[in-house]
């Protein structure tokens, strides 16, 4: 096998390994978002139930971010954007 061969095959394998890398959605805190807001987009964009959502809002108040999701990139970034449309901030890790 060509060794140009053999490495672009490597560089294309080491991208899509990166793509598939888990990542995280972080939420940060703002003082504009109510938690029933915040709440409520966690339930309708991440899928959360509602315990899982007050958590995630409680966590964001008081320690200033909170992880709300973890997949591909690829995955989250739709979610993301939503989330940032909802008025959020928010951006993957």
């Amino acid at each position: 096998m060509d060794t140009r061969w053999k490495e672009e095959g490597q560089a294309v394998a080491e991208h899509v390994a990166a793509e598939e890398k888990l990542r995280e959605i972080i939420l940060h805190n703002d003082d504009v978002n109510t938690f029933e807001h915040v709440i409520v987009s966690l339930m309708e964009v991440c899928d959360h139930d509602p315990l899982q959502a007050e958590q995630c809002a409680w966590l964001v108040h008081y320690k200033g971010k909170c992880s709300v999701k973890r997949g591909s990139f690829k995955t989250l970034r739709p979610l993301c954007e939503a989330l940032c449309e909802r008025g959020l901030s928010a951006d993957i890790q």
